[in-house]
């Protein structure tokens, strides 16, 4: 197999993947997000299960669509490009140039935002409940980010193309 070829083939997975993880982050998102977050359910978190297992799976979800477009597909893009993938804020400052994000401040926030909610979960319901909710808030920026990102990759690549 080529390096191309590989190169194609990785790319076409790392979108396949995204795929999933974007699909999955939506549905838990429209589940946790059925009924408004309120400080009091999050205060029954420790017994309701259900509502911690949404809790959980919102929160990975949510890091690992965002730990796949920015740490593993973003740079494949700049690699398919003919580009030199560089440190993450580099390649954020370059991806907001091409207009695949909103902008690399932006994103750099919604990776705090990310930890946020992993630290807070059990410190203290008020920041949980309020990095939930901007979470929330944000995930068609990430949908936005995904689709960027796979529209400019089939336009210069249409054979990796057959997504859904």
């Amino acid at each position: 197999m080529s390096d191309q070829t590989e190169e194609l083939a990785r790319l076409r997975a790392l979108l396949e993947v995204a795929t999933r993880e974007l699909d999955y982050l939506k549905r838990c998102d429209a589940r946790l997000f059925a009924q408004p977050l309120t400080r009091e359910r999050i205060e029954t978190l420790p017994d309701d299960d259900d509502l911690a297992e949404r809790v959980d799976a919102f929160v990975a979800r949510f890091g690992r669509l965002q730990d796949t477009l920015g740490d593993k597909l973003l740079p494949a893009f700049l690699r398919a490009m003919a580009e030199t993938p560089g440190t993450m804020l580099e390649n954020l400052d370059r991806a907001e140039k091409l207009g695949l994000i909103l902008s690399a401040d932006a994103w750099i926030a919604l990776r705090k935002l990310r930890n946020r909610m992993i630290h807070e979960y059990v410190a203290d319901p008020n920041e949980l409940l309020d990095a939930l909710i901007a979470a929330h808030e944000h995930v068609d920026s990430l949908a936005a980010s995904y689709r960027n990102l796979r529209s400019r990759l089939i336009k210069r690549f249409p054979q990796i193309d057959g997504l859904q």
